[in-house]
Order: C-alpha cells, then structure tokens, then sequence
C-alpha cells in the first residue's frame, strides 16, 4: 500500500465517521421537537440522510473526477458563485433575520456553501499559475480583491462566520503556496479591521460582541445562547448524560441542532465524547495537509490545502464559538450539524482531497515505470552497440587471424 493509499483510507474513514456520528447526533438532537412539531421523531434525521447520501455520491463523482479539470472550470464557478450570492439578497428565503438560502420546490440550497469552494478552486488556479503574493499591492490584486468581493455580499445576507472561514481559508493556501508571514498578517490586519467597523456599525453584531466580553451580563437577553451552550457543555462532565439524555435541546438552547449541536455533544458524550469528535478534526487536517505537502502539482497542493482549511478552520470556528472563546458566527460545524448544502459540498470537499491523494500516487507510481523504462532502454541500447562493435571487429580479426596464417607458412 502507498503512503497515498493509506492517506485516501484513513480519509475516507474519519470523513464516514463524522457523517455517521452526524446523523446520530441530530436524531438526537431533534426527536423530541420533531415528534412535536411534525409528529415523526425522525423528520430531521431523514432529510440529513437523504443529503448525506447525495453528498456521498458526489464525493465519489470527484474522487473518480481528474482534479486538474476543475482547473479550467474555475471563472465559470467563481461567477456562477458570484450570481447567486447576488440572487439570494433578492429571491432568498428569510428566516431569524438572514437572508441566506433559496429555495427549490422541497430542496432548500445554501449559496454561500458552494462559493467557498469556487473561491478555493479559483485560488487554487491562480496560484498554480503565478508565484505567491510577495507584497501587500500583490496581495491585493485579484486575491484579496475578489476575497472582499465575496466577503461583501456574504456580510450582507448577513453572513459573518462564512466571511471568515473564507480569509481563514485564503490565509492558510497562502501561507502554503510561499506569501511572506508579514505580507500575510499584514492583509488579515486589514481585513479584520474592516471586520470590526462591519460588526460596529450593526447593532446586532455588536451586541454579539459585547455578549461574548461578559454573556453573564445579559443571560436572559443578547448572552442567552452562549449562556445555555456553557451550561450544557459543563453539565456533561467527563462521561456525559448519556446519548439523548440533553436538557438543553428542550427548548433551552436555541439552534441545537445546526450551530450549537457542539454542545449537545458535550452534554450527552461529556469530556470524552467532545475530545473524541475533535481529535477526528485534527486527523483529517493532517491528513489533508499531508495530502497537499506530497503532491506535486502546484494547483492540487493548493486546492488540497484550501478543502482542508475550508473544513478544519470552520470546525474551529464553532467550536470555539461554542465553547465562548469566540463570538457566535452562525456558521455550522461540518459534517455533524443539520444542514444539506454544508454537508453535500464537504463531502465534495472529500471527493476532491481524495482524487488528489490516490492521482498523486498514480503520478509517482507512472514515474517509477518511466524510470524503469529508461534504465531498460540505456541497457538495451547499451548491449546493441556492444554486439554491434563486435560485429565491427570481427572482419578485421579474420584478416589478422589470415595474416598470420599465411606468415606461418612462408616460415
């Protein structure tokens, strides 16, 4: 087995892993409100199952999908991404206050989940194709100028947690690709201080913040959700209540089942469980990373790179969030929480990383045999002009073998 090989199994492992866990947690989560509102216990836990199964599907549509295609397809996805950000403000469903999802029929689609892989993918291009932002002014352009593109019309749906898992995204592809450590925190500086005006001038988000600093302050109020998280996760203790045993999910926290199911998790698995789901997280980043470290092509170390970040960076970010060492973001965590675009476009994710796992080692095995071939050449071609230059002296060793016949006879 190739360590490409190995890398693609132990992927492939812990991405079914979490995708299990995930729909055990929201049937967990979400029985005895769906029992209530839509009188079946497992509403929630089908809907997940029907978009794990498509995601799954595509997963392995890309696995068996050249990654370097994606290459070519790059500006057609960034614009398309571009439209329907752009549609969603106007056509959009709205619910509690975001603007973020259009609707289809029963199928209900997230934009802002398909642009940050075109975002990667362009990246991903651009990179391959030119040497890595060496200043600020080449940081700017187009990188950091599409990224605030992108970032402008997520900030208005309002969308704040997929704003930052795309510059978390940005940076580590970046950092890969050879941008200069200060040219890199001299953008993010920038890009966060144009965060903080945004999150300043929407009270909203800025009671957000201020709930963060001191959730105690207004427990009832602005600081309720956090408040309700930390009281769950700290309730689970070491071994937790027990799977389905939460409290918090009746009615207490809000969200349980998408942004906040982290501290379900906690509550029900306790210490271990919690520690368990994030050591996953930690393994499919080194996973990835090893992914996009040993391949050889510019455009798949990159876009390795950015899947990888895209996944690890958001699970951090809720996570974080979660546990009150960030502000709330709203934004999900992959793989276990309910929600079908973010799960069909991880697992998409998947797909990609696992192609550029299993092509890199084709790659490197094609090298092997044309190494091979050309060391069999240069001895075959090696022994023709042996036999050739025997070939070549054996006339003028029958004439000295004749000369000195014909000498022995005068003598």
């Amino acid at each position: 087995m190739t360590k490409g090989q190995f890398e693609a199994r132990l992927l492939l492992l812990v991405s079914f892993g979490l995708v299990a866990f995930g729909l055990v947690m929201v049937y967990s989560a979400t029985s005895a409100s769906a029992a209530l509102e839509n009188g079946d216990p497992a509403y929630y836990v089908k809907r997940q199952a029907i978009y794990a199964v498509l995601g799954l599907a595509l997963m392995f549509v890309f696995a068996r999908f050249r990654f370097q295609a994606l290459r070519r397809l790059a500006p057609v996805l960034v614009t398309t991404s571009l439209g329907l950000l752009a549609a969603v403000l106007v056509l959009g469903s709205t619910v509690n206050g975001a603007r973020r999802w259009l609707t289809f029929g029963p199928a209900v689609f997230q934009p802002s989940e398909l642009a940050k892989l075109a975002l990667a993918v362009w990246a991903a291009a651009y990179l391959a194709r030119r040497r890595p932002p060496a200043t600020l002014k080449e940081l700017w352009r187009p990188v950091g100028a599409l990224a605030c593109v992108f970032a402008g019309l997520l900030m208005l749906e309002p969308d704040l947690g997929t704003t930052i898992a795309i510059f978390v995204m940005l940076a580590g592809m970046l950092l890969v690709a050879g941008t200069p450590v200060r040219v890199l925190g001299a953008g993010l500086s920038i890009a966060t201080a144009l965060g903080v005006a945004a999150i300043w001038f929407e009270p909203y988000r800025r009671a957000r913040i201020f709930s963060f600093v001191n959730p105690w302050h207004d427990a009832q109020g602005a600081g309720f959700q956090i408040v309700q998280a930390m009281i769950g996760l700290g309730s689970g203790g070491i071994f937790g209540r027990g799977l389905g045993q939460s409290i918090e999910k009746a009615n207490f926290l809000p969200e349980a089942h998408t942004d906040m199911i982290f501290a379900i998790i906690g509550e029900e698995l306790g210490l271990v469980g919690a520690t368990a789901l994030i050591a996953a997280y930690a393994t499919f980043a080194y996973v990835g990373l090893r992914i996009a470290l040993r391949c050889r092509d510019p455009f798949g170390k990159a876009l390795a790179t950015g899947v990888t970040m895209l996944v690890c960076g958001q699970a951090a970010i809720n996570i974080a969030a979660v546990m009150g060492l960030a502000p709330l973001t709203g934004i999900p965590l992959p793989f276990v929480s309910y929600g079908g675009s973010s799960l069909i476009v991880a697992l998409a994710g998947v797909g990609i990383l696992l192609n550029i796992a299993v092509g890199h080692g084709g790659e490197a095995r094609a090298q092997v045999r044309d190494r091979s071939r050309g060391h069999g050449g240069t001895r075959a071609a090696g022994a023709r002009r042996r036999r050739g230059a025997a070939k070549a002296r054996r006339p003028g060793e029958l004439r000295r073998v004749a000369g000195s016949r014909r000498g022995s006879a005068r003598s």
